[in-house]
């Protein structure tokens, strides 16, 4: 069977170095710090929009559970005196040996 292994290229371009193993310069060093740097800060800004909209979302999950409870809440008073009205009803009603 032949290995997937992807193509050697004869160029420098996009080679995967190590800086730990390798004998860079100070300039060296210098210049894939920056490199490094640049693509942390295009990432953190898609990052942050992504944070952003999760965050909303969030946010707007737990505040429609709120007002949802607040809702159940407000019934649940309304049901509260329908009972309250039910027990009286009973309580007036003619008396048998079920009661």
């Amino acid at each position: 069977m032949a290995e997937k292994k992807p193509p050697k290229s004869d160029s420098p371009f996009a080679t995967r170095i190590y800086p730990a193993k390798e004998n860079l310069s100070r300039d060296q060093m210098h210049f894939i710090k920056q490199a490094e740097l640049e693509q942390w800060k295009k990432k953190t800004s898609k990052l942050r929009t992504r944070n952003v909209a999760t965050g909303l979302a969030i946010g707007a999950l737990v505040l429609g559970i709120y007002g949802y409870t607040f809702y159940s809440v407000s019934q649940e008073r309304i049901m509260d005196e329908i009972d309250e009205e039910a027990k009286r009803a009973r309580l007036k009603g003619p008396k048998t040996g079920a009661n």
